[in-house]
C-alpha cells in the first residue's frame, strides 16, 4: 500500500466519507448511546475493533465465499466478532456493559460495518481493509465523541461523566456550576437530531470556505484579446 493510498483511506474514513456527516448510517446508535461522552467513546472503539478485524478477514476470504451466499458468511463473521466484544465488556467493564446493553450486540447491523465490508473489503486487499475500517470507525469516534460530549456538557454541565466505569478512581469534571439545571432537551433523542444537524451544518461550512479559498488561489483563464 502505498502512501498516498493510506492517505486517501484515512482522509475518506475521517473526513470526506465520514460515516456520521456525510453518508448518515448507524443513527440508532448515534442517537442513543451519546447522551455523554464516554458512552460513545467506547462503542466507538468496540465498533473500530469489529471493523478492522472484519474488514481484514472478508478481504482474506473474498476468494473463497461464493458471491450469492457472501451476505449471511458476513454477518457471521461480524457476529462472532461481535460476539467476543460483548462477553470481554461483560468480563471487565460491567458496569459500561449494562449501560451501553443492547447495542454492543447491535454492532452486528450497524449500516456502518456492513456497508465497508460489502463496498469496500469485498474488494480490496487485506491490509487496505484493515485500515478502511480503522478510519471508518476513526470518523465515527470523533464524530460521536463531539456530539456525546456537547449533548453532555449543555444537558447537565460536566464532561467524562461515567469514566470511572472504565477508570475507577477518576470522576466527572464539572464545567459549569453545580447549580446550573441542564437543558433536558440535549439529553433526549430531539436534542441529538437538532446536534447532529448542527455538526452537518458545520462540515459543511468549512467544506465552502475551503473551496471559495481554492477558487481564489487557481489561475484565472486567459482572457481573449479585445478587438
Amino acid at each position: 500500500m502505498t502512501r498516498d493510498e493510506f492517505s486517501e483511506i484515512a482522509a475518506n474514513g475521517v473526513w470526506k466519507k465520514n460515516t456520521s456527516l456525510i453518508q448518515i448510517l448507524g443513527l440508532c446508535p448515534l442517537l442513543a448511546v451519546t447522551t455523554n461522552l464516554v458512552n460513545g467513546v467506547m462503542l466507538s472503539l468496540a465498533t473500530i475493533i469489529v471493523m478492522a478485524i472484519s474488514g481484514l478477514a472478508v478481504s482474506s476470504l473474498r476468494f473463497l465465499i461464493p458471491h450469492e451466499i457472501r451476505i449471511p458468511v458476513f454477518i457471521l463473521i461480524v457476529a462472532a466478532l461481535v460476539t467476543v466484544i460483548d462477553l470481554l465488556f461483560n468480563a471487565n467493564l460491567h458496569e459500561l456493559y449494562l449501560v451501553l446493553g443492547i447495542f454492543i450486540p447491535l454492532i452486528v447491523t450497524n449500516c456502518i460495518v456492513l456497508a465497508r465490508v460489502e463496498a469496500f473489503a469485498n474488494k480490496s486487499p487485506p491490509l487496505q481493509s484493515m485500515f478502511d475500517g480503522i478510519f471508518m470507525g476513526v470518523g465515527m469516534l470523533w464524530t460521536l465523541a463531539l456530539l456525546g460530549g456537547l449533548r453532555e456538557l449543555i444537558g447537565g454541565g460536566t464532561l467524562f461523566s461515567g469514566i470511572d466505569m472504565v477508570f475507577p478512581g477518576l470522576q466527572a469534571l464539572q464545567l459549569l456550576p453545580k447549580d446550573y439545571p441542564g437543558l433536558l432537551l440535549a439529553i433526549l433523542p430531539p436534542g441529538a437530531f437538532i446536534l447532529l444537524g448542527c455538526l452537518i451544518a458545520w462540515k459543511n461550512w468549512i467544506e465552502a470556505r475551503a473551496a471559495a479559498r481554492q477558487q481564489r488561489r487557481s489561475p484565472q483563464p486567459a482572457t481573449a484579446a479585445g478587438t
